[in-house]
């Protein structure tokens, strides 16, 4: 399905024709996707032209626009006209997607996007259920599986007919301590609630303060056992508070559904702290695990269950169901073959079905969703792929650009934003935005084939064939941090020592056991700082400001100068625009139709009450000062903790973020530097980095090996999870776990200098990094 042209904006004939010096050039758009004008974020009026049925790489440093051009422009716009060829009833039930800001695009097909975020928090969803693969085995278990359980949803742990009645298909049971849900010696109204978001005044607590069933203003302790009955077990009963029709529920359940339902690695982590704290998971003993009731676990293909098919590594699944010889579901066999073998050829054979997919990496999930689209009989597609190498070894990247060049021989257009150097090697066509981040990006600086760009005078040309040399010497360890039988996940009884003072590069292919060594052995707290790959949370209202704590101290200067209260620069507090309520932008929901964000009329998108604007700083008012972007500000503020603060923001490489940017925002390089600059500020001695070069440029590779220089000369100890080869060579000390994936690694295969690996070549990582370095 191709959705109609998408012309944004008047054009004359004239205008469309014009080429040297006008805005619109003509293009061919039968061959040709058409951007001109493109002012998504950071973009500067873009024009370009893009290839069709070929693969185009999109490159330029950290925040130079790319991921505004391809997926703030086109793949919005071409989702937003598929959105409008559909009913407004159907248009009800689905996300408002607003034009973006570009004068014309033409030439557009339908777009898939896979990116990399996170696969659902739903505890429920596992990696069999977000693919085919688990409804495919259930069909199979159903006609095949002695004694039969029944239809194909009697095997579905999410659905009544086949989930354990116990653990209702979750495959563990929760208890639940009271003493951390409210203090019993105090009354609702004086605070006892402990759990977050319940404040005295917010409608989690009015709930049950007004309710009626008991008083507000009676100690927890003194209830009487039907108003604690009512108040911890109660079913949902309809009740008025405030004259407002609402569904009152007993404290325990509305806890479980709002806090346990969800997958606890993708909860904030002050919940999950609280969840840790309040909550003990313990396997279900009724299906130990399976989360499947008795006739699905006893309904068997030999000597499997279904429970037991899903625990299997997949690579392992496939060969088990290649030897199911059975004419009837031959079709249906083959089908799930093909999936499962989908899985192992873009290096995902290590998992199984019933991973919580909750729990996979950026990398992990944006591959499993691609297992989808590679075996689609769909063509003229336009494929949007955002670092589809992310979090893969060397040896896996030739694999993943074998099937990018697959989707794009189908007849598709394939659109990657990527910064190895090896899949940028392959493009048909090049696209190279910068010169540089944020205001002072957004700019296309070469648009062409790869031998073109090697010539041009981009960053990017000139850094494509950087390659880091070994050290000719390394640092001497100051100690050890002893591993002893470590056995987490694929962990096969290691034994190894980290060592202390110098940088340790822990590398290995996707799933050999890297991340389980690390985050489950080196022991978390005091002393230890971890950088992971955590996704940030934040609202419209989250800025790098609020996120790095900046704004405490520019809101107590401002107060101080002024001899006011700090809550009145706070756009979130005392001193927002009541207009707006602090977001400088009124969003109008418009139904069916794609809802608009309006700058705010009262406070000119400033986001605070005139008056507040009248209190200055050093001749700056506070809707000024959060404008900066943090090189200047760090000027600005020339001392203090503010000072330290954003020093820290320069030294990652985000001077040029705007200190309100909104962190939604934010690419993923961002997000993850932005973390590492709030931690360099802890004490700790020993900092765990998980794949800090995600989303570099290859320019600023160079800068992040130089502050882990300085982090190790400052006496820290760096452990760093990686795939570089330019962070490996730089390395200190090597720790290559493997030789496989899954139940083929979990070993140790090389621990030493990186010099010595290169020398080895035993190991996948010491061949690609010898062929890396030219030894």
């Amino acid at each position: 399905m191709t959705p109609p042209v998408a012309s944004i904006g008047r054009v004359t004939p004239s205008d469309e024709l014009s080429h040297s010096g006008g805005r619109f050039a003509a293009a061919d758009s039968h061959h040709t996707i058409v951007v001109r004008g493109a002012r998504e974020n950071n973009l500067r009026g873009v024009d370009v032209d893009i290839p069709k049925r070929r693969l185009t790489v999109f490159t330029g440093v950290s925040g130079s626009g790319k991921s505004s051009l391809v997926f703030g422009t086109i793949a919005a716009e071409s989702q937003r006209l598929i959105n409008e060829t559909y009913s407004a009833f159907v248009q009800g039930f689905m996300p408002s997607l607003g034009r973006p800001e570009v004068d014309l695009l033409e030439g557009l097909t339908t777009a898939i996007i896979v990116d990399q975020e996170r696969m659902g928090a739903n505890a429920r969803s596992t990696v069999g259920t977000a693919t085919d693969a688990n409804a495919m085995l259930r069909i199979v278990f159903s006609r095949l599986g002695v004694p039969s359980a029944g239809p194909s949803f009697h095997y579905s742990f999410n659905l009544p007919a086949g989930m354990c009645p116990r653990c209702e298909g979750r495959g563990e049971v929760t208890e639940i301590d009271l003493d951390e849900l409210f203090d019993s010696s105090k009354s609702l109204a004086e605070g006892a609630m402990t759990i977050p978001g319940y404040n005295v005044d917010g409608w989690q607590v009015r709930i049950y303060s007004e309710s009626g069933f008991f008083p507000a203003d009676k100690p927890i302790r003194d209830f009487t056992d039907e108003e604690r009955h009512m108040f911890l077990y109660s079913e949902p009963t309809k009740i008025k508070v405030s004259g407002i029709n609402m569904t009152y529920e007993g404290l325990v359940p509305r806890v479980q559904k709002g806090f346990l339902q969800k997958d606890k690695d993708a909860l904030q982590p002050h919940i999950r702290a609280f969840v840790d704290r309040a909550v003990t998971f313990t396997t279900c003993p009724e299906c130990e695990g399976a989360r499947l009731n008795e006739a699905a676990l006893a309904s068997r293909i030999g000597d499997l269950n279904i429970a037991d098919a899903c625990r299997m590594q997949i690579s392992d699944l496939a060969q088990w169901v290649r030897g199911l010889q059975e004419p009837s579901v031959a079709p249906l066999l083959s089908g799930l073959i093909q999936t499962l073998d989908s899985f192992v050829e873009i290096g995902l054979g290590y998992l199984s079905l019933d991973r919580s997919s909750g729990t996979l990496s950026g990398g992990e999930a944006q591959r499993v969703k691609m297992i989808r689209h590679l075996g689609s009989s769909l063509t003229d597609v336009t494929y949007v792929f955002d670092e589809p190498t992310v979090g893969l070894h060397p040896h896996d990247i030739a694999r993943m650009n074998q099937l990018l060049l697959r989707l794009r021989d189908k007849g598709n257009t394939v659109l990657v934003v990527e910064h190895k150097p090896e899949t940028i090697l392959i493009a048909d066509n090049v696209v190279d935005l910068g010169p540089r981040a944020g205001v002072h990006g957004g700019v296309v600086q070469y648009t062409g084939d790869v031998a073109g760009l090697r010539a041009s005078d981009t960053l990017t040309g000139r850094h494509l064939d950087d390659r880091a040399r070994l050290k000719p010497a390394v640092r001497e360890r100051t100690g050890a941090l002893e591993i002893r039988g470590a056995t987490r996940h694929n962990l096969r009884d290691v034994d190894v020592d980290i060592p202390l003072g110098v940088l340790t590069v822990v590398t290995g292919v996707a799933g050999s056991g890297k991340s389980s060594l690390i985050h489950g052995s080196v022991p978390k707290g005091a002393g230890v700082v971890t950088v992971d790959q955590a996704p940030i949370r934040g609202s419209r209202r989250s800025n790098p400001a609020t996120y790095t704590g900046l704004l405490d101290p520019i809101r107590t200067a401002f107060a101080k100068a002024n001899g006011v209260k700090p809550a009145l620069f706070s756009a979130n507090s005392a001193g927002a625009c009541p207009n707006c309520n602090g977001l400088g932008v009124i969003y109008t929901d418009l139904a069916m139709m794609a809802g608009v964000a309006n700058t705010c009329e009262e406070c000119g998108g400033k986001r605070f009450q005139p008056q507040v604007l009248e209190y200055k700083l050093n001749g700056k008012d506070i809707s000024e000062v959060l404008a900066m972007p943090v090189s200047e500000a760090e000027q600005f503020f020339g001392s203090g903790p503010a000072h330290a603060i954003l020093a820290r923001m320069v030294d990652v490489g985000l001077g040029y973020l705007s200190l309100g940017q909104p962190l939604t925002t934010l690419s993923g390089g961002e997000r993850q530097r932005l973390k590492l600059a709030i931690h360099m500020g802890d004490k700790g001695g020993v900092y765990v980095l998980d794949e800090p070069t995600s989303g570099l440029h290859l320019a600023d590779v160079q800068h992040l090996l130089g502050l882990l220089d300085r982090l190790v000369d400052a006496g820290k100890t760096v452990i760093v999870i990686e795939h570089h080869q330019a962070v490996m060579a730089h390395a200190d000390w090597i720790i290559d776990m493997g030789p496989g994936a899954g139940h083929d690694g979990g070993r140790v295969v090389f621990e030493g200098t990186p010099a010595e690996l290169v020398a080895d070549r035993s190991t996948l990582t010491g061949q690609h990094l010898a062929e890396y370095v030219g030894a």
